[in-house]
């Protein structure tokens, strides 16, 4: 492995950065030129949304189901066991629903975008779109984004609906509450605050996981073994950037309804 100065690694890293953002723009720009590629978008929406509804299923199910587990001890020492679907529903529409979807949609898709890319870019393939006279980014970076941000806002409302579905069951056949309580507890506490909180979200981290799935895809060198380190890129990247953004999108929405320390 090639040693680098400090100096180097700085240049490297804003380089890196200057080029993510410029991308991000160039596919954002696109929505405004033709051609619109529509069919790429249809594929990629269905390879999203569809191809990632099981795992988002199964994962805020089960989130939901172990957050009123979990909380039932607790809230059964206050006399508050009632208050679970007002627990399960916070925390699921504030915070783990659009989090925990972004993070699987990231495994998932944002490795995928990368190792596609990066096979597209060692086998030259987008050097011949580039000959032909295809804007590489219109044809197959805004797509993605496009069909990554509007899935992303369904899939977490999916996520959201199911989460509250499993904590309901817990809540009903484990902990003995009545269903009626429990979905107007979850249903009744939830203001604009939080669902503005939980609808923003997933538009920012759909934006970021497509993002970022592409530029580590078209940034690959080095051959095959270049593309395994794109993809393994993309996702801690992707990942880590959702989990820090997340603390300061949350920052920004209480700021603006008023209710932040």
């Amino acid at each position: 492995m090639e040693l680098l100065s400090p100096i180097e690694i700085v240049k490297s890293n804003v380089s890196a950065v200057q080029d993510y953002w410029l991308l991000a723009m160039r596919s954002l720009s696109n929505l405004w030129r033709k051609p619109r590629y529509l069919a790429d978008f249809l594929i990629q929406a269905d390879s999203i949304g569809v191809g990632s509804l099981p795992i988002v299923v199964l994962t805020g199910f089960f989130t939901g189901a172990v957050l009123a587990l979990q909380s039932s001890a607790t809230l059964a020492k206050f006399g508050s066991l009632a208050l679970t679907g007002q627990l399960v529903s916070l925390s699921m529409v504030r915070e783990l629903g659009p989090v925990l979807t972004s993070l699987m949609v990231t495994g998932r898709n944002s490795s995928g975008m990368a190792s596609e890319l990066g096979s597209m870019k060692v086998t030259e393939q987008i050097d011949a779109m580039r000959a032909l006279g295809t804007d590489p980014t219109k044809k197959l970076v805004t797509p993605r984004v496009v069909a990554t941000v509007i899935m992303m806002f369904f899939l977490t409302i999916i996520s959201n609906l199911v989460g509250l579905t499993g904590g309901w069951v817990v809540s009903r056949v484990m902990l003995g509450l009545d269903s009626n309580q429990y979905w107007s507890q979850a249903y009744q506490n939830l203001h604009a605050e939080d669902v503005t909180m939980g609808l923003v979200k997933p538009v920012i981290f759909g934006f970021i996981i497509a993002t970022i799935g592409c530029y580590y895809g078209l940034s690959t060198k080095g051959g095959t073994q270049g593309v395994g380190r794109s993809t393994t890129q993309a996702v801690v990247a992707a990942s880590v950037i959702i989990l820090v953004l997340d603390f300061f999108v949350t920052r920004a929405i209480m700021l603006w309804f008023g209710s932040a320390i």
